[in-house]
């Protein structure tokens, strides 16, 4: 039994030593790989530490040549730039000294057929103060561009064009600056310029409404030129739906009004079109009505006509009906005579007749008005 149980302690440490030196074993076996391992790993961090070098050392390569050739491109650019700029502030220069020359004494040109141009003219207008001066400055700068003019030719253009209470602002004016444009648009405007009256034009859009007789498009002209008086400043679309409202609201059919409020147009020239069809319409409508109501009346009249005839012939009978019977009557005995009034050819009952007839015109007659004095 002794001799058993170290039998077993023996196996038992045996057992105990080899497992220690399998783990041993086994520990240095890992030891080694995890050692071989960390070798590799470092070997191939370093190696891509090395590569990302390289890459980082050609992108700066890159980059640097990129820059200067950034540099180089922006130096040439800048070149050209100050080049042209030195050019053009030459031009500029030569155009801005031609052109105060120019302004400064009149063109002559040589007279060369072959260089001749024979440009369309449009003769000047005439001012006289009674007339909307902005109606006049609006032609006159259709004529000046069409023409060509200058501001001097402008300014003596205007000069020549005034008549009767306007060429008097010319008195007012120094003799050096009757050439001068601004100078005598300026007096213009303080003598004949409405735009004072803006307030005045825009109660009067407010206040007008169509008269009688007046057709929608005399009311839309004239709408249209009170707005471009009244709100000459706002933009364009902004009058344009200003025109619209004021339209309407002018319009004298209320169910052409109403019509055409209801449309909710944008513009003047929507709201006539539209209120004109609506009239019209309306114009047929009723024209149809009454050739409806002429026709039953005269289908009513046909019948009346028939009636009234019919009376007629009645009326015919009657009267032959007496006449024949007066005819038919015994004439009386001339030599009759009236025991009451000793007359012939009567008795006693026409006299009485006789004597009641006056008494019974003076009770049925009125009495005759007195003259007044």
């Amino acid at each position: 039994m002794r001799k058993g149980q170290e039998k077993m302690r023996k196996g038992q440490e045996e057992m105990r030593k080899g497992q220690e030196e399998m783990k041993n074993q086994i520990k240095s076996h890992v030891d080694s790989k995890v050692g071989e391992i960390k070798d590799h790993v470092s070997s191939c961090i370093e190696k891509i530490e090395e590569d990302v070098q390289s890459v980082k050392r050609e992108i700066g390569d890159v980059k640097g040549e990129v820059e200067r050739k950034i540099e180089e491109v922006e130096d040439k650019v800048q070149g050209k730039i100050e080049e042209v700029k030195e050019k053009v502030q030459v031009k500029i220069g030569d155009l801005e000294k031609r052109l105060s020359e120019l302004e400064d004494r009149p063109i002559i040109f040589p007279a060369n057929p072959d260089l001749t141009y024979s440009r369309p003219t449009v003769k000047s207008l005439t001012f006289d103060g009674q007339t909307s001066s902005t109606v006049f400055k609006t032609q006159f700068d259709v004529v000046s561009s069409e023409n060509g003019w200058n501001n001097r030719v402008k300014a003596s253009q205007i000069v020549a064009s005034l008549r009767g209470t306007a060429a008097e602002v010319l008195q007012g004016i120094p003799s050096d600056k009757l050439t001068d444009l601004m100078t005598i648009e300026n007096a213009l405007e303080a003598r004949f310029g409405d735009s004072h009256l803006t307030q005045l034009y825009r109660t009067e859009l407010k206040t007008r409404r169509q008269k009688p007789g007046e057709s929608l498009q005399v009311l839309a002209a004239d709408v249209e030129r009170l707005m471009s008086l009244a709100y000459a400043e706002c933009p364009q679309d902004v009058r344009d739906s200003l025109a619209a409202q004021y339209f309407v609201d002018a319009i004298r059919d209320e169910d052409t009004q109403h019509a055409t409020r209801l449309m909710d147009t944008k513009d003047l020239k929507s709201a006539l079109a539209y209120s004109m069809k609506y009239e019209a319409a309306k114009t047929v409508s009723k024209t149809s009505r009454n050739v409806r109501s002429i026709e039953v009346e005269d289908g009513t009249g046909k019948e009346k006509d028939e009636k009234f005839d019919c009376l007629l012939k009645t009326l015919e009978k009657l009267l032959n009906s007496h006449v024949a019977g007066k005819k038919n009557t015994p004439r009386r005995n001339p030599n009759v005579t009236c025991w009451k009034c000793n007359k012939k050819g009567h008795v006693q009952t026409v006299a009485d007749f006789n004597d009641m007839r006056p008494q019974a015109q003076n009770d049925f007659e009125a009495p005759l008005p007195r003259k007044l004095y």
